[in-house]
């Protein structure tokens, strides 16, 4: 089978890829401690191999540390800043409306994946969220399916049919370990069937929000994930994996949700009118009951933007608040699509909305979240040996996306 090895520019950058099959990965909610102690534990050869012989490290990820938000950055290789995903879920001011921020139609730039196809290679998105298919595929000629909704799949608009038959998996539960597995082993299978080359497979963080990485089957979990790991390597791809966000617990020491309730502290404190968005919010309430450690303020009109943010900074939990004008230069978020504050929370603590706007009866265990400055680091690992150049790069400032320019670019098969 013949691979494209044709160079192609997208977003300032030239990617140059390998005679071999690419695969990125986002592994959804992996804080490092995840891989660690799995390690530990002798239960993920393959990594380690991949560790002794390519690269491991730690990188920025894109703020807030949400899913959208990073999936954007790394299939673009720019910050939120330029593509314009700012979050899960927005106030649209050109609409007057809290959307879902799921639509290509709100992306900014154009995708590696689909300069990639441009370019020759047999480009496919499998992600475990059917979310995030509409972004990740945006202008994108290939393959571009979700585990989630993997036996609705048609050839028309997904690139391939009959996904359950084509490659003999059944379509897992979005609630399960086996939506993220499903989305490896799919990878394994499109490459073993000749029908992709060049892979964007971005897993779901249920098992992440559910438990710690400790836990029973947090181990099982990620020793199954070394296991496709091992059959990707074994049909010899190119590994390049990182994370969107790390993953905390956010609770008190009895176990209970540790929540601030913005929107309510700031009416009692200054009035009505206050609007809070809850940028984590999406449709998959049993992860995390719309709750993170980050939330944009819009104020009404007869307040001080100074005091707010002041009166703010001084609660106990709050561990940054920042202006329109600050968020853009500090936080790369895109100007007109962000609040009057952003706010970001302590390591154990998630800032929400009111009582009324969370439901945590959803919840499957205790609340472990993300979207604030302690789930900004996570691991990139790369499966080949990366040159000088590459290197010495990685002892810089690497983010999250650059996953793709390690990948592709970075190891000593170019």
């Amino acid at each position: 089978m013949s691979i494209s090895t044709r160079s192609f520019t997208v977003n300032g950058k030239t990617y140059t890829p390998p005679a071999q099959p690419v695969v990125v990965i986002c592994l959804d909610g992996s804080a490092d401690e995840y891989l660690d102690i799995t390690l530990a534990h002798d239960r993920m050869p393959n990594l380690k191999k991949m560790t002794l012989s390519g690269y491991r490290g730690m990188v920025r990820g894109a703020l807030p540390s949400f899913t959208n938000v990073n999936n954007s950055s790394i299939v673009t290789g720019v910050t939120p800043a330029v593509h314009g995903i700012c979050g899960n879920f927005f106030f649209d001011t050109d609409r007057q409306a809290e959307v879902m921020m799921n639509s290509a139609e709100y992306l900014r730039s154009e995708t590696i994946l689909a300069a990639a196809a441009n370019a020759g290679r047999k480009v496919a998105v499998v992600t475990a969220k059917e979310k995030l298919r509409d972004i990740l595929s945006h202008k994108m000629t290939g393959i571009a399916f979700s585990a989630e909704k993997a036996n609705q799949a048609q050839e028309a608009t997904h690139g391939i049919g009959n996904v359950e038959t084509v490659l003999g998996l059944p379509t897992p539960a979005i609630y399960s370990a086996d939506a993220s597995l499903f989305v490896l082993r799919a990878g394994v299978a499109l490459i073993e069937k000749g029908m992709a080359d060049f892979l964007y497979l971005s897993l779901t963080d249920y098992m992440q929000h559910t438990f710690a990485p400790e836990d029973g089957p947090s181990l099982a979990f990620y020793e199954a994930i070394d296991h496709e790991l091992g059959r990707l390597l074994a049909a010899g791809a190119v590994i390049g994996a990182t994370a969107d966000h790390g993953m905390n617990a956010k609770q008190k020491a009895d176990g209970t949700p540790n929540v601030l309730y913005v929107e309510t502290m700031l009416t009692k404190q200054f009035g009505e009118g206050f609007r809070v968005i809850c940028p984590i919010t999406d449709p998959y309430v049993k992860h995390h009951g719309a709750l993170g450690s980050y939330v944009a303020v819009h104020l009404p009109e007869n307040v001080s933007e100074t005091e707010v943010a002041a009166w703010l900074q001084a609660q106990p939990g709050i561990t940054e608040v920042h202006n329109r004008e600050m968020a853009v230069r500090l936080l790369e978020q895109p100007a007109d699509r962000i609040a009057d504050l952003v706010v970001l929370s302590a390591r154990d603590v998630v800032v929400g909305r009111t009582p009324a706007h969370h439901d945590l009866s959803a919840l499957d265990s205790g609340l472990r979240s993300h979207g604030g400055r302690y789930e900004e680091m996570v691991p990139l690992l790369i499966s080949h040996p990366l040159t000088p150049a590459y290197r010495s790069k990685a002892g810089g400032d690497p983010r999250n996306f650059d996953v793709f320019d390690f990948t592709v670019n970075g190891t000593t098969l170019n």
